[in-house]
């Protein structure tokens, strides 16, 4: 039933009805909250599998590694890697020569999943199809078309790649040879190859119905719609992109799977809408998954975009500074003017009561004496009102600028300018964003202290303050190693002027145990894990 549901809510979209995206993206957040929960229950149930294992036979664990193996396999890299051996070293010692062929193709499958493309192929290598079943075979050939197709994304050249799609191409026509016509793989994978030689409206054709079908599974689900949303991408209809992300990218969470690009493939189209927010939480997540699995190739794609939400962030929170400051600086001015307006009214008030007494006093004097009483009084008239009318144009002014600022504050989705202009604290939130690059920067490259200090004698190293993840010095070849190389770009990110950037930089190289040419090199040689 929830599939059902899910499937018509997804054709109305592709059909033609306006749906906006906001809604998924809301329920995207509310599912990863939710990630936690399902882990559980995936480990509860590998659990139970390890349980049952026990004082079994060797075909009966060979089985349960099986078992172990299909639930790890998109869930976490070393585990499924694991249980593939030990189901191999069963295999062996059984004698099976078709267990030994699956276990094989389980093995290369896990190597592919995390980045290992050379091991991988060199696993496939040894591989005979004529020792598998019509199944195994299928299996076989569309883990070969995988291998082609993932090699020619990480190239995306125009030498290699158009080489490894076609070598692809060719694996899954053999594939489709042997997959049953009914079944989800054969639908899917007809619809992927007329994907990748560019026939869009002839994968629809193969895409559309299986999202029809109430008895696939979320992993199915997520690989179908995160495979569809290259369609809406190459055809400029993002919102729909969107949609078949967010609805893969849930179904991925839902069902534990670490090995994934849908959440990515989301959070780079949302960073190039400009929706910072939404793309920095769901790359911190698909970071968070890749740590988990072990992919290597997710972590090299992460690595290229990481950087640039990051720095945006910093970037929008310098323009939110300017624009504080100058309705600081304004509203300021506004005040100190009207302070000096009342100062000057009330001397004048004190003056127009002096005149008054002084009248009064002088009211028994000559006639041309009251001439001029009666004239001062017009003038005090005159002079009150003129400053009661000032005073209330003022006023009427103070009003009109408030309501601007508010409906500018409105405009900006800022809650409330009199608590931002109290209690804001840009140097406060900009140590809080570097704290956050920094945490992220080591989970990427956690051996990168201890490298970089190994290029200095013990006591020219700068050792880290207390609860300081990364020091200045750490950050600008933090940033250099992430590709961040113009003085200016990294100066603008750390708040520091070129000049202090060039100084820190000549001043790191003289004390390295490196030739100054050769320190930078150095530091792109430190690798993520």
């Amino acid at each position: 039933m929830r599939n059902i549901i899910s499937a018509i809510l997804l054709l109305s979209c592709l059909f033609g009805q306006t749906q906006s995206y906001n809604s998924d993206l809301q329920q995207l957040g509310q599912t990863i909250g939710k990630a936690k929960d399902y882990d559980k229950e995936k480990e509860k149930q590998i659990a139970l599998i390890k349980r049952s294992l026990g004082h079994t036979s060797h075909q009966q664990l060979f089985d349960g590694y099986e078992q172990l193996y299909e639930e790890y396999k998109v869930y976490n890299y070393d585990s499924a890697y694991s249980y593939a051996q030990k189901g191999l070293e069963i295999a062996m010692q059984l004698n099976n020569t078709a267990s030994i062929t699956h276990a094989r193709i389980k093995i290369s499958f896990t190597l592919l999943s995390s980045g290992l493309f050379k091991e991988a192929f060199d696993s496939l290598k040894v591989i005979r199809p004529q020792d598998l079943d019509t199944k195994g075979k299928a299996e076989y050939y569309t883990l070969l078309a995988r291998c082609n197709y993932d090699l020619a994304d990480y190239t995306l050249d125009q030498y290699h790649s158009p080489q490894y799609n076609a070598e692809a191409t060719r694996f899954l026509d053999s594939a489709l040879l042997l997959l049953p016509p009914e079944s989800f793989e054969y639908a899917y994978y007809n619809g992927l190859k007329y994907v990748r030689t560019g026939n869009n409206d002839k994968s629809l054709t193969y895409f559309r119905p299986l999202l029809q079908d109430a008895r696939l599974s979320l992993h199915e689900v997520a690989l179908t719609t995160s495979t569809m949303s290259d369609i809406y991408i190459k055809r400029n209809q993002v919102d729909t992109a969107i949609h078949l992300l967010a609805t893969a990218a849930m179904a991925d969470i839902k069902s534990s799977t670490k090995e994934t690009s849908a959440i990515f493939n989301l959070s780079s189209i949302l960073f190039k809408k400009g929706d910072l927010k939404n793309a920095s939480t769901y790359i911190e997540k698909a970071v968070e998954d890749a740590l988990f699995y072990g992919a290597r190739q997710r972590k090299v794609q992460m690595s290229a975009i990481l950087p640039l939400i990051e720095a945006e962030k910093i970037a929008r929170v310098e323009q939110e500074k300017k624009t504080v400051t100058t309705y600081a600086i304004i509203v300021t001015f506004l005040l100190l003017l009207l302070v000096y307006l009342v100062i000057v009214i009330a001397r004048q008030i004190r003056k127009l009561k002096k005149a008054q007494q002084a009248i009064t006093e002088a009211h028994i004097q000559q006639r041309a004496i009251n001439t001029r009483l009666i004239e001062a009084n017009k003038i005090k008239e005159e002079y009150i009102g003129f400053f009661f009318n000032a005073n209330t144009a003022f006023y009427d002014k103070i009003e009109r600028f408030k309501a601007k600022v508010e409906q500018k504050i409105t405009d900006r989705k800022l809650d409330d300018i009199r608590f931002l202009l109290n209690s804001l604290s840009i140097r406060q939130e900009r140590e809080e964003l570097l704290k956050n690059f920094d945490s992220i920067f080591l989970k990427l490259f956690p051996h990168f202290i201890p490298e970089y200090n190994a290029l200095f004698r013990t006591e020219d190293i700068t050792p880290l303050k207390e609860n300081e993840v990364l020091n200045t010095d750490l950050r600008i070849f933090a940033l250099i190693r992430l590709g961040i190389h113009d003085n200016d770009k990294i100066a603008h990110i750390l708040g520091y002027s070129v000049n202090t950037i060039n100084t820190y930089k000549t001043r790191i190289k003289n004390k390295s145990l490196l030739a100054n040419e050769d320190f930078e090199a150095k530091i792109m040689e430190i690798y993520s894990v």
